[in-house]
């Protein structure tokens, strides 16, 4: 492969974003269609589901919150038709979300159960629609796009003590290499950065940014402080502990390596697409599942989520590379796990780890499927809430 290139072939959408792959979508607007969305989803080879656990219930900021995700979830550029089914009597409609979608000329279709007449005749007309909107992305073909086009989502999950000497710097000089071709890493999981906040402030692109940054950590520390009182900074999952962390400041100083030496250039809301190219920060949770549901609407045509523990989640229609801190994981889940960094502390350097993912993710631009898209390690999707139901 040309590792010089400065092209990758994409799918070029009606509003000029470009996609990696060209699924066709089945996406509820509550989780009470989820049944329906499987049926559907069974019915047709190819579909992508992407079932929810909201969508009623809920009101004020996170009702917002959850139009926000699940419209620009279905404006993904990965997608090139989507299929918004609801139920008929929730919060989130499927109409409105349809024509939420629909505006950036995206093929869109909805159905509502209770006006088709029940979950068998919703799911038969869904699968003959999806049935059609997949013979029509058949007709799309790829086009070389440049490699300012990427959006590229960091993620990191069971991290254990080597996460931050060996996947995350690596990841960190492949995010340099893509900003210095114009593209764009997106950088989240804000209570992952506590402790380090003074740190991404001299990364910042100007004292405003440098600010914003500030202020979104030294948030999320004082809500861990809130909920965990005295306990707040030693608040790591079990598996964390197991894998050699001590605190949550160590594990953030191996979270923010993924953003590598680029300036940070902007400060974004959970799943809201970047405005500017480079390094951005999404102010996200640090629980995988909503924080790669934010990666996702935020426009991230894939997702590097590096672990040291071993986490095989995937997302629906978004490919997720997994890349393994540490070569005992990777030789005990290599079926998951599709890069080993831990040749890193075996005599390789990073920079020729670097290189590895660097060619890696140009296949997976090009079509090759990840791990996680072979074994269908779609899950479901966890979006981000501020308040208990209703």
């Amino acid at each position: 492969m040309d590792m010089e290139r400065e092209t990758f072939p994409g799918y070029r959408r009606p509003d000029g974003k470009v996609g990696i792959r060209n699924h066709v979508a089945i996406l509820p607007s509550v989780a009470c269609a989820n049944g329906v969305v499987s049926a559907i989803a069974s019915r047709v080879e190819g579909a992508v589901a992407m079932p929810h656990g909201h969508g009623c219930g809920r009101g004020g900021e996170d009702l917002g919150l959850h139009y926000r995700t699940l419209t620009n979830l279905g404006r993904h550029p990965n997608i090139y038709g989507l299929l918004l089914v609801g139920l008929g009597c929730e919060a989130l409609r499927a109409p409105y979300l349809a024509e939420e979608v629909a505006r950036s000329g995206k093929r869109v279709e909805f159905l509502e159960i209770q006006e088709a007449g029940g979950s068998r005749k919703a799911a038969e007309l869904g699968a003959s629609l999806v049935r059609e909107m997949l013979r029509e992305a058949e007709s799309i073909r790829r086009e070389e796009a440049p490699l300012s086009e990427v959006v590229l989502g960091l993620e990191c999950g069971g991290s254990d003590a080597f996460s931050g000497i060996t996947a995350n710097p690596s990841v960190g000089l492949l995010v340099d290499w893509l900003v210095e071709r114009g593209g764009t890493a997106v950088l989240t999981e804000t209570t992952e950065m506590i402790g380090t906040a003074h740190i991404l402030e001299r990364h910042a692109a100007g004292p405003e940014i440098g600010l914003e940054v500030k202020s979104r950590v030294e948030a999320a520390e004082r809500r861990a402080r809130e909920i965990l009182g005295p306990f707040a900074s030693v608040a790591i999952a079990p598996g964390n502990m197991d894998g050699g962390m001590s605190s949550i400041r160590e594990k953030s100083l191996g979270c923010i390596m993924k953003g590598g030496r680029s300036a940070i250039q902007e400060v974004v809301d959970y799943a809201c697409p970047p405005t500017r190219r480079g390094l951005v920060i999404m102010d996200g949770p640090g629980y995988d599942v909503e924080s790669m549901a934010g990666l996702a609407a935020a426009g991230c045509q894939a997702i590097i989520f590096t672990t040291g523990r071993g986490n095989p989640i995937g997302f629906p229609a978004v490919p997720v590379i997994k890349v393994a801190s540490n070569s005992r994981l990777y030789e005990a889940m290599e079926e998951d796990m599709d890069l080993n960094a831990g040749t890193v502390l075996e005599g390789k350097s990073l920079s020729d780890v670097a290189l590895e993912l660097r060619e890696l993710l140009l296949r997976v631009l090009e079509g090759e499927p990840t791990k996680a898209e072979i074994n269908r390690q779609d899950g479901i999707l966890c979006l981000y809430t501020t308040t208990p139901s209703l």
